[in-house]
């Protein structure tokens, strides 16, 4: 069974608890916290330590880059911690275990930072934000509909005039363009979804800090990152970087893994200012030796069906209206329980699929990697 925390506070003390363990084997271990801007409660928290050694391997695994989805992260990061961790070889391999990217995020159930913004669309590597206002054209042309500017008023009627919305622009831009204009990334509409923002987050810094000195001097490094909400519900997606060279036929021969895409418009989605594709560029600049892989580890949850993108999309936009400009008290009653369900399931059975999927993929990567 997995351990699924109910609280922030209890995910993350779950997580410290492992360092004492963790410290037996790599002594020269280290827990690390970095508190968010004007929430002094609200860390970013990591256990990291060299290989005793030689570097030859280094692991990271990651969580809460979109706060909500720590929950399941955080039951994925526990289980890998007591079933895999000890099998980590401490003389040849680092270790690099990231607790809540996102820590406002996580607490508060939201998806996004206090400043709205999806930290996966925020990592960009010049730090130069100003040509992006310009990367996703459809996003304009489709706001009024993704991001209203207005409260939600009652749910009936909103449901229904989402409906019609949905209808008209998949026939005027089609499935493809509507779904590649929502998920990009966006960077004119502080308060629309999907906001990569306009500067470099308090967030994002602490990663490319922590990634720069984690990486120095390995010759090998696997990067697993935990996220919920895409692909079919009872199969974990391993989603590739668009960066990646292996196709999706050759992951799943070397790993075992049975649903694999990359990001990109055909498999997956295209995403701007993504945190694995920042870690290649990182690799490929100061490290071009070294063998890189980072993935998403991607726990479906609604389905892939087109009605299951639907209801995926009016939620998030239907949440987002709820966050930025309030909503009448009949649709907060229902956005709530529906948004956590999309992205931290309720059902037993869901947990116990992902848990497979997660063993699954710990142990097809890492032993094709020799890291077991």
């Amino acid at each position: 069974m997995l351990n699924i925390p109910e609280t922030y506070e209890q995910s993350r003390s779950q997580f410290c608890d492992h360092f004492n363990h963790l410290k037996t084997r790599w002594p020269a271990a280290r827990l690390a916290s970095q508190a968010i801007p004007n929430e002094p409660d609200l860390t970013i928290d990591w256990i990291s330590a060299d290989a005793l050694q030689n570097r030859e391997k280094l692991f990271v695994l990651t969580t809460g880059e979109h706060g909500i989805e720590g929950y399941v992260g955080s039951a994925m990061l526990e289980l890998f911690l007591n079933e895999y961790a000890p099998r980590l070889d401490p003389n040849t391999t680092g270790i690099l275990f990231v607790h809540a990217i996102n820590p406002w995020g996580m607490k508060y159930w939201k998806r996004c930072n206090p400043n709205n913004v999806d930290l996966n669309r925020n990592f960009i590597t010049d730090a130069d934000f100003a040509p992006y206002a310009n990367s996703n054209p459809d996003y304009p042309r489709l706001a009024s509909f993704l991001s209203p500017q207005k409260a939600l008023g009652a749910i009936a009627l909103e449901k229904a005039r989402f409906f019609a919305r949905t209808l008209e622009n998949l026939v005027r831009f089609g499935p493809r363009r509507t779904r590649e204009a929502a998920l990009t990334g966006q960077y004119i509409q502080p308060q629309g979804i999907y906001f990569g923002g306009q500067s470099l987050q308090a967030e994002t810094k602490v990663l490319m800090d922590l990634y720069q000195s984690a990486f120095y001097g390995y010759a090998k490094i696997i990067h697993l990152d935990m996220h919920t909400g895409y692909g079919p519900r009872y199969q974990m997606t391993l989603v590739n970087s668009p960066l990646e060279k292996m196709n999706a036929a050759e992951t799943t021969l070397k790993y075992g893994t049975p649903r694999v895409a990359a990001a990109n418009p055909d498999e997956f989605y295209t995403m701007q200012g993504d945190m694995l594709d920042w870690e290649y560029n990182l690799v490929k600049t100061e490290s071009p030796s070294t063998h890189f892989f980072a993935a998403t580890c991607e726990f479906g949850t609604f389905g892939d069906s087109l009605l299951a993108g639907a209801r995926s999309l009016r939620i998030t936009i239907f949440k987002n209206q709820l966050n930025q400009f309030g909503a009448h008290r009949t649709a907060v009653d229902w956005v709530e329980p529906e948004y956590r369900e999309l992205y931290r399931p309720s059902e037993t059975a869901w947990f116990e699929k992902a848990r497979l999927d997660a063993c699954q993929a710990f142990e097809g990567v890492l032993k094709a990697e020799g890291y077991f």
